[in-house]
């Protein structure tokens, strides 16, 4: 029998898991960690205790508490939160804390000073991609400007997975999809690094070098089989990032399979034919050569959960007290007896990329009940998904198939929910840990153990949850896209 490994550093947690050649999962292990927010709209981690400490910590703890022979081990794929900016020395060491995707907004006054000296059109044209909070370029570009010394003394931006894979290899090597974050450092059309747009903004030899997915790029060396409790030469691939992971953990494969990741974010990612170009969206070539991939996220959505609970459920028990508010939310009704609830509580990525987006909970009255707010929260996270699922169809991206992922699963009042408000059918897999599969099936891919569509075998469907129409509901998704337009320009003012 032969085993793969994968593991995941999500935004709150890092997951590793053991796998066989069959897919079934033989052991796993989690260790829980925190974002850094020093000051606001900032959004950090720590590489070396966040990224490779958890790394090493769940390895550890995999290797010791399986019963498997750690020779056994084929292969290693690592995903983690992304896209990040890290600046690292020449021996790859971290010069500062990661700066965070899309929920770090420190960048907005890079974004459009770029944006005025390029042209959005042609970054548009040529990157794929509208500048964002998402993208790194404007990010490097804030390090350039904020922390000289730091840019000076740079020898390559990485990203969360380039790091660990630098740790684990020594190799600096970044996959496309996630490199086309790199916005406007990369083109789209001959997916390579590119000065096409900017030549100012860094060296591109300072930029790791590009590969697919699976692609073998390096093995585990003795420094980091010291550290890991892996053995020494395994075989590591180009990784990716986490939400691309989640997506081939549960199938999405062929163009019009749709992944919802509820996380403390949610994501998504629909496979197409061809490249769709929308300024509200974000592009990047899929993980194999010759598919594409557009995608959205919404900025706080589990978090919101973990924020209610931590200011206005202090009373509940914490191991259950997610199942208490969803009970509570229950004896409301769709539509949360009137309550409409922006989720904009870290500004707001797709479709609407507003930095400085707030959230508002509309329509209080004083007979409403915690549930009524809580269930009001559930369906704001649920509105911003129909908005994404919205865009997603104006830009003729079908969704064929919808495969939900990720640890909000669990809480079927979301899942529910979501279904009841986009309209649309979600298959649910046996197997709902995420990302770390989705690595440990791309570890055995690169070794050929597996084939893209053995996903099936190794993850088959559990059960389909079937979208229920209210009117209620679409009249408050209604009042939803109201809202925002109606308060944006006061956002910006408090």
């Amino acid at each position: 029998m032969q085993y793969t490994l994968g593991v995941d550093i999500g935004t709150f947690e890092t997951k590793a898991v053991l796998v066989d050649q069959n897919g079934k999962i033989v052991e796993q292990a989690q260790k829980a960690h925190k974002m850094l927010v020093p000051e606001p709209g900032w959004a950090e981690h720590r590489p070396n205790e966040d990224w490779w400490g958890d790394f090493c910590d769940v390895t550890q703890s995999i290797t010791s508490h399986s019963n498997v022979d750690a020779s056994k081990i084929v292969a290693v794929a690592c995903s983690a939160i992304g896209p990040c900016m890290l600046p690292v020395d020449r021996d790859g060491e971290a010069l500062m804390n990661g700066v965070l995707y899309g929920v770090d907004t420190r960048a907005q006054l890079e974004i459009d000073e770029l944006n005025s000296e390029i042209g959005e059109d042609r970054i548009l044209e040529i990157g794929g991609n509208a500048l964002t909070t998402q993208s790194v370029g404007p990010k490097i570009l804030w390090l350039k400007k904020n922390r000289p010394e730091i840019y000076k003394n740079t020898h390559k931006i990485l990203t969360s997975t380039s790091f660990l894979v630098h740790k684990l290899t020594g190799e600096f090597v970044i996959d496309h999809y996630t490199a086309a974050n790199f916005t406007p450092l990369y083109d789209i059309h001959t997916q390579t690094w590119s000065t096409a747009l900017t030549k100012d903004l860094i060296a591109l030899e300072k930029l790791p070098e590009l590969r697919w997915s699976s692609d073998i790029v390096g093995r585990i060396t003795k420094a980091a089989a010291q550290k890991t409790g892996l053995p020494e030469g395994i075989p590591v691939t180009a990784g990716t990032i986490d939400a691309a992971a989640e997506a081939i953990s549960v199938g999405v494969s062929e163009s019009g399979d749709t992944m919802c990741m509820y996380g403390s974010t949610i994501f998504m990612i629909s496979l197409t034919d061809q490249r769709v170009e929308d300024p509200r969206l974000w592009y990047a070539p899929w993980l194999f050569p010759g598919q594409h991939a557009s995608m959205a996220g919404l900025a706080t959505s589990g978090t919101l959960t973990h924020w209610f609970r931590e200011h206005f459920a202090k009373d509940l028990n914490l191991d259950s007290s997610f199942g208490e508010l969803s009970e509570e939310a229950k004896q409301s009704v769709p539509g949360s007896n009137g309550i409409v609830f922006l989720p904009y509580f870290s500004g707001e990525r797709t479709p609407i990329h507003d930095p400085d987006a707030k959230g508002l909970i509309f329509g209080l009255r004083v007979d409403h009940t915690r549930g009524d707010v809580y269930r009001g929260l559930i369906e704001g996270i649920a509105f911003g998904t129909r908005h994404v699922v919205d865009t997603f169809v104006e830009c003729s991206t079908q969704t064929n198939r919808l495969f939900a992922v990720g640890g909000g699963t669990k809480n079927e009042l979301w899942i529910q929910t979501t279904s009841d408000i986009t309209g649309l059918d979600q298959i649910v897999r046996e197997k709902t840990v995420g990302a770390s599969y989705g690595d440990a099936f791309l570890a055995a891919l690169s070794v050929g153990i597996v084939k893209p569509r053995d996903i099936g075998k190794w993850n088959p469907a559990k059960r389909v949850l079937r979208s229920r129409s209210d009117a209620k509901l679409e009249n408050n998704y209604e009042i939803f896209k109201h809202l925002y337009i109606a308060t944006k320009h006061l956002m910006k003012q408090v």
